[in-house]
């Protein structure tokens, strides 16, 4: 019986202490991305009630009074540090671990926020606060115990920016034709999209360098995260402007691992050891999260219509 236990914990337990290392800098990222965020969504608030946000987009004057906001600069400050620490984390762990844990930052958003706006979560929002963490939470124990880290192709690369190509022309061209028709929900799902291949072709560009395989077509990569990650906060922006902080977050600790996670298990091939229970396990702890995120958009009390 001792025997079988042992065997037991070493399957569910990771070994690789650096693996452990990186869930730990990623936990830290997310309180980080959570205190952030909520700085950020009071500068943008205070620019909007000062300017006339029409909901088609910020524009260059209300971006530029965003730097004259000591609470955005605040919250920038920190998500630039969350965004360190998460890629501190790709260092030490495979992204399907350390990506989807930034789920906690919502738990976290959604108690700061309520606190700061006065605004008590009802009932449904609650609910669909847990499934988005409880899907994600369920995701990334499976990730922990099947995901592997594999060295990046030169094939494996070029797929993730084709398809990154693609994703940056469909969004500019919806947001040209349709901007006076997006809601907070459309801008929380393209900011999680592009901020998925984000984390990924960071994870790319650490990889190679730790290869010792820097060479144009990483430096390629880079210029791609740069443009997505620009866009990205553009779109986040917009968001803080249509909806509340915590609703933001949802999004983006959920969209944004699952994009991620699904190039790893399609693309990289980190999911190559994992069974078919752990598979389907995936798709099911995927529906859970994201018809979280739907959900919170539709009963969260602070959500413009």
């Amino acid at each position: 019986m001792p025997f079988e236990f042992n065997d037991l914990a070493e399957e569910l337990i990771p070994q690789d202490p650096r693996v452990v290392f990186g869930i730990v800098l990623a936990l830290i990222g997310a309180v980080f991305l959570s205190l952030g965020a909520q700085f950020q969504h009071r500068g943008v608030v205070k620019v909007e009630r000062n300017t006339q946000y029409a909901g088609s987009g910020l524009n260059v004057k209300q971006l530029m009074l965003l730097l004259a906001r000591p609470s955005w600069v605040i919250g920038t400050l920190m998500l630039g540090f969350a965004v360190v620490l998460q890629l501190a984390s790709l260092t030490q762990a495979p992204l399907m671990v350390v990506q989807p844990l930034g789920a906690v930052a919502l738990v976290i958003t959604a108690i700061v926020n309520a606190r700061v706006s006065k605004v008590a979560l009802n009932r449904k929002s609650i609910i669909a606060i847990c499934m988005c963490v409880g899907g994600v939470g369920l995701f990334v124990t499976i990730a922990a115990l099947t995901a592997v880290d594999k060295p990046v192709t030169d094939a494996d690369l070029i797929t993730i920016l084709v398809i990154l190509a693609v994703v940056l022309v469909a969004f500019v061209v919806a947001f040209i034709t349709l901007r006076n028709k997006f809601k907070a929900l459309f801008y929380i799902l393209g900011a999680g999209v592009l901020y998925g291949f984000v984390a990924t072709l960071a994870k790319v560009i650490i990889n190679r360098i730790q290869h010792q395989n820097f060479e144009w077509l990483t430096f390629l990569c880079l210029i791609a995260l740069l443009t997505a990650a620009a866009l990205g906060a553009y779109f986040v922006q917009n968001a803080y402007a249509s909806g509340p902080p915590d609703l933001v977050i949802a999004g983006l600790t959920v969209v944004d691992p699952l994009v991620a996670v699904a190039i790893g298990i399609f693309v990289l091939d980190e999911a190559s050891q994992a069974p078919l229970w752990a598979v389907i396990s995936f798709a099911i702890a995927g529906v859970i999260a994201i018809w979280g995120v739907f959900a919170l958009a539709r009963h969260h009390p602070q959500t413009k219509v």
